[in-house]
């Protein structure tokens, strides 16, 4: 049971609340010992098969990638798809085109671009807590700082949720909503994108609204936004600023500069771009924004699948971690009464912890490796094994 003990002011926006807890007896904390531990038995079953199947994946993309480069056109020429090439897995570089600008009615932003994005801001009141827990006459504290401000959020921040709310109060919604519109069609050239290769274009760009009117005379431009206040360098609760983004520039635009250049490897079908199936079992279907060779492409995939491997296996490791301290916090929770002993079980279980999930980790990696790579973890054994066999060559008697 909490209860509140007392609440204390320091200053208008900050003040202090010490709530009082019934000291948990040795029954309650097994009970709660033994909950975690389901919980740790199950984060330690997942990390196995995290890191099982990681590897899977990983010499899945490795081989669907080798395959996609071994049989990529390059296409020199993209207003001229050629029917030789239908149903291959082509690779091309060229500005970005929309048919049809994207409009903001709202506040008369016009574009030709792939997506175009308004940000909403209210300036609201946010609270920050930091706590502090204790021990004092037998019952367990927990001492709690509330601070406030403004700022500028994203979304709505509910007020009805902070410990004070009077003095603090922010209005219920948004007079303006945030949106992406995506242009529904896009090409390169004369080919057509697929809704996959549209999706992939994600590089935003802020929009200087200075070259554009403010849409009403209550609005006030500055810094880029268009501003609902009255006062935007002074603003009150409740006051909204919005800002303006693009991805996809197409056409070129005297103060945006010119339209965005993609490479993308795909499959053709006539003139449409989209997903290609390789017989590895993946699919590809790959944008990216700047000019790059097919080689440079897959180059960059490789490395991002490697980087995607190592960061499964940290996590791997990390939920088997965090399974094995849950399991084996029952020990602690035995000898939590004697200080001494409870530091050095706590230290132990950790040291242990970290031992086990390593070795686990490693062991599972093997495993997956014989799985998936038999050929190379063969090697492996044979070059670990190597060493040995050649100190037991020198060490056989020679022949009189």
């Amino acid at each position: 049971m909490t209860r509140p003990q007392h609440s204390e002011g320091i200053g208008r926006d900050e003040h202090v609340r010490v709530t009082s807890h019934r000291k948990p007896g040795f029954l309650d904390r097994l009970s709660e010992t033994t909950g975690g531990m389901l919980m740790g038995l199950v984060a330690f079953i997942l990390s196995f098969y995290l890191l099982f199947t990681n590897e899977g994946r990983c010499v899945r993309t490795q081989r669907s990638l080798d395959e996609g480069l071994s049989l990529v056109v390059s296409l020199s020429d993209i207003y001229s798809p050629m029917p030789h090439n239908n149903r291959k897995l082509v690779h091309l570089s060229g500005p970005l085109m929309t048919m049809q600008p994207l409009y903001d009615p709202n506040y008369g932003i016009s574009l030709h671009v792939v997506k175009l994005q308004r940000r909403v801001e209210m300036y609201q009141w946010v609270e920050f807590e930091d706590s502090r827990e204790y021990e004092e006459g037998g019952e367990k504290k927990t001492e709690t700082r509330y601070s406030y401000s403004t700022e500028w959020r994203s979304e709505v921040v509910n007020s009805r949720n902070f410990d004070r709310e009077i003095g603090h109060k922010n209005p219920s919604s948004m007079a303006v909503e945030s949106f992406t519109v995506v242009a529904p069609s896009v090409d390169l050239g004369n080919f057509h994108l697929s809704k996959g290769l549209i999706e992939k274009v994600q590089t935003f760009k802020r929009i200087p609204l200075s070259k554009f009117e403010p849409p009403h005379a209550d609005i006030i431009v500055l810094d880029d936004y268009f501003y609902h206040s009255s006062s935007p360098r002074s603003p009150e609760v409740g006051d909204v600023r919005v800002s303006f983004y693009y991805a996809g520039l197409s056409g070129q635009r005297f103060f945006l500069g010119r339209p965005d250049v993609v490479t993308i490897v795909a499959h053709q079908e006539t003139n449409m771009l989209g997903a290609y199936q390789t017989k590895a079992g993946n699919i590809l279907e790959l944008l990216y924004e700047e000019q790059l060779s097919a080689t440079e492409v897959f180059e960059r995939e490789h490395a991002a699948n490697a980087a995607l491997t190592w960061a499964l296996r940290f996590a791997g490791w990390l939920l088997m971690f965090v399974g094995i301290k849950l399991m084996t916090r029952i020990l602690y929770t035995i000898v939590d009464w004697v200080p001494i002993l409870r530091d050095v079980v706590s230290m132990g279980l950790t040291v242990f912890a970290l031992s086990v999930a390593t070795s686990l980790t490693l062991l599972t990696v093997a495993v997956g490796w014989i799985f998936y790579r038999p050929l190379l973890a063969v090697l492996l054994v044979l070059l670990a094994t190597l060493p040995i066999l050649m100190a037991k060559i020198r060490d056989r008697p020679k022949m009189l």
